[in-house]
């Protein structure tokens, strides 16, 4: 509250013939209910925000076998490698014996159309995934996203072979003739 202090006689006559100055006081802002109302604030919008979730895709891995004769026969023309490559290149060849390997990308008009003609041709596809060490890690990103989109079920992450590494090899230097 504001206060005026007068000089405190009685008699109604002045002793100095000048002039009454108010006493200038500092201005003073109490600040409590500002950090009160900012740590509110500060509380209600930590509780109402969702954070995000990660996005994950589950993978159903099967039961190690211990004996490798009870194993599966696969027939090679059901078997579709997809070797991933620098620069995003994807390396593909069906079969296992004397393949032909072709090169296509991860464009529109590469992966997944590659994915849903073999698919549309060969219902029992089997899909095996590789990587190379100049792959990149979104790489293996796009492709599980791939095979995920196209519906492929029966897909395998194995490790590159030498004779992969041979055949990858063969492409590359007739590639850059």
């Amino acid at each position: 509250m504001g206060e005026i202090s007068g000089d405190g006689g009685g008699g109604g006559h002045k002793k100095g013939k000048g002039k009454i100055r108010a006493k200038k006081s500092s201005t003073r802002i109490d600040m409590t209910p500002m950090v009160d109302l900012a740590f509110l604030l500060l509380t209600f919008f930590i509780l109402t925000t969702t954070l995000n979730k990660p996005q994950t895709m589950e993978i159903t891995l099967p039961e190690d076998e211990k004996d490798e004769k009870e194993q599966p026969k696969v027939n090679e023309r059901n078997v579709l490698t997809l070797v991933m490559g620098e620069q995003d290149r994807i390396y593909w060849y069906v079969g296992i014996t004397d393949p032909e390997v072709k090169v296509t990308n991860f464009s529109q008009d590469g992966i997944r159309k590659l994915l849903l003609q073999k698919k549309a041709e060969n219902p029992k596809l089997i899909v095996l995934i590789k990587s190379l060490d100049e792959a990149r890690y979104k790489n293996m990103v796009d492709m599980m996203d791939e095979i995920n989109i196209t519906s492929t079920q029966r897909f395998a992450l194995v490790d590159v072979t030498d004779t992969d590494k041979d055949f990858i090899k063969d492409v590359q230097a007739s590639l850059q003739k």
